[in-house]
């Protein structure tokens, strides 16, 4: 078995089992897996805010719903195509299907298998929730469950195994610690997919589809951004120096990120904006993931900044466009993966990467950067086109896209017949509330004991 990042000093390593169980290790990894799966409820905050009021719920659902089908996948045969005997360079056999004999397997590098692959499943999870944010407000949820199975099955566990299982990219020596190409360019070119076989919303882009909920989105990125501390100083599967340097590498190029969408919006628009303040930390947060153990925190603080530049300046490409990725996730996941993955190679330093690994401002040549080209292009081609011909089929078939009457009346009703804010006053209650008489048509009259214009007079 093959673990994406490994003991301290070592990346990607090949290793043969320690017996012993490393306790603090254990304890680590079981609270980065935690994390990460905070993670995926955080996401549903940030993107349910940034809907309209009347398709939060289903934007939220979406995020839940992959929860609730992922992990059962994972189990089922997800890990072992990740994480199982290589098989040509593309797949793992199916040989862990079930996690059979992982209970009674021993310890890699101090932690159970089990571990690793619960750990490994949270990754899975909010993964496929990543790609729902650019179909907000028009996407049906039983088939967005459906094309969530698929594109996992088909896209994400081969992929998963082409970075971190010993597969084609991972023997390239392409650098990937936490998730840069198997996570967010794969998300991202999947949401770019769908944004175009979904076409768009009515009314955009002349209507406006302002956040509803602001708060919602900054507590959302607010847990997006606790959550990341698992997801990548937890890659290093050890309580070591690698989890330390991925640690404070994570936390610098994010608050650079956050400063330098902000100061493209004041530059461009003339206030920095709470939205900008969220998205920026996103976009450094993607950035940072592939890049967080490999570069010195000076490197992932100049990574944060043009990550939070570039990505603000890439919003407005779906105007120049014309594609209608909802809450931009083309140009936070895709674009802010592409922007970390090359950026190792110009960034990274041997001490930290491996012998033969500095990037090109460093001393490196060019080598290491073509690679990382390379494993970015064939990532986000791959789940492109799956992800497009998925997409179509449902679309084509039990369809994907909500009617238009749904889409403007409101897509929560329509899928799940529920509301997110009742604002009525009126109608049947139960509890202390309506025993009371409070908020419920059966308040009690009083009657005015003088006239009212005596009242306002005296």
């Amino acid at each position: 078995m093959l673990r994406g990042a490994g003991r301290e000093g070592e990346n990607n390593p090949r290793g043969g089992s320690v017996p012993e169980l490393d306790s603090g290790a254990t304890a680590w990894i079981l609270t980065s897996a935690a994390l990460v799966l905070l993670m995926t409820p955080g996401l549903a905050l940030f993107y349910g805010g940034m809907t309209r009021s009347k398709s939060v719920l289903n934007m939220m659902m979406m995020s839940f719903g992959a929860i609730g089908l992922v992990s059962l996948l994972w189990v089922f045969y997800g890990y072992s195509i990740a994480f199982g005997e290589d098989v040509g360079g593309i797949t793992g056999d199916l040989s862990a299907a079930g996690l059979r004999g992982m209970l009674e397997s021993g310890t890699e590098g101090g932690i159970p298998d089990l571990l690793f692959a619960g750990f490994q499943l949270m990754f899975a999870v909010i993964t496929v929730a990543l790609i729902s944010g650019a179909i907000a407000d028009r996407a049906r949820f039983g088939p967005w469950l459906l094309f969530a199975g698929l594109w996992a099955t088909l896209v994400y566990f081969p992929v998963a195994h082409w970075v971190w299982g010993g597969g084609w990219i991972f023997e390239l020596g392409v650098l990937d610690f936490a998730g840069g190409t198997a996570v967010h360019i794969n998300a991202g070119a999947a949401a770019l997919a769908l944004a175009l076989v979904l076409g768009r919303r009515v009314g955009w882009p002349k209507d406006s589809f302002k956040p509803h909920n602001l708060p919602m989105v900054l507590l959302g990125a607010g847990l997006l951004w606790f959550g990341w501390f698992g997801f990548n100083a937890g890659s290093a599967l050890a309580a070591n120096g690698t989890a330390a340097i991925a640690f404070i590498n994570t936390q610098v190029a994010t608050a650079a990120a956050v400063l330098g969408w902000l100061l493209v919006e004041k530059i461009r628009d003339g206030k920095p904006t709470t939205l900008g303040a969220a998205s920026g930390a996103i976009a450094g947060l993607v950035a940072i993931t592939p890049a967080c153990a490999f570069l010195e925190p000076l490197g992932a603080i100049a990574l944060g900044v043009i990550a939070g530049v570039v990505c603000a300046l890439a919003v407005g490409l779906k105007y120049r466009l014309k594609y209608d990725d909802s809450l931009d996730v083309v140009a936070v996941h895709m674009i802010g993966g592409i922007i970390g993955s090359l950026l190792i190679g110009f960034l990274a330093m041997e001490v930290l990467a491996g012998e033969g690994n500095d990037g090109l401002l460093y001393g490196g040549g060019v080598t290491l950067l073509g690679k990382q080209a390379l494993g970015s292009a064939a990532v986000l081609v791959y789940s492109f086109v799956v992800a497009y011909l998925i997409g179509f089929v449902i679309d084509k078939t039990i369809g994907f896209r909500a009617s238009a009457e749904a889409e403007v009346d409101g897509i929560d009703n329509a899928e799940h017949a529920e509301s997110a804010y009742e604002f009525s006053s009126t109608g049947g209650g139960g509890g202390a509330f309506a025993a009371a008489g409070i908020g419920t048509s059966a308040a009690p009259k009083t009657e005015p004991t003088e006239p009212v214009s005596e009242k306002v007079a005296g």
